[in-house]
């Protein structure tokens, strides 16, 4: 599940709900929360589109996760490890990185 949330955890997260809140205004508190999920998923969206427009070519497939520093290093060294080499380059040499390092 989400969170690696279980179905009895999930009970016992109603339960303590219904008891810590009450019955009445527990309909109105979930729905509440979720409302605000909805708002910080608009929100992230919108940052990642910003992040996308002005970062310019080249960044059109942006994901929030690639925004750890390690990650995006790795994928860039994996972009420019990866291109073809044409007739009037000179070959590249070979450049073995650990991961780890980075």
């Amino acid at each position: 599940m989400f969170f690696d949330i279980g179905a009895g955890e999930i009970i016992g997260l109603a339960i303590l709900g219904l008891i810590l809140v009450g019955p009445e205004r527990l309909p109105k508190l979930a729905s509440e929360a979720a409302s605000l999920v909805r708002r910080i998923q608009k929100m992230s969206h919108t940052a990642t589109q910003e992040l996308r427009e002005n970062l310019g070519p080249g960044f059109e497939n942006l994901q929030p996760s690639d925004l750890n520093p390690k990650t995006f290093i790795k994928k860039q060294l994996a972009d420019v490890m990866d291109g073809s080499n044409e007739k009037d380059e000179l070959p590249k040499p070979v450049v073995k990185i650990d991961p780890d390092l980075l």
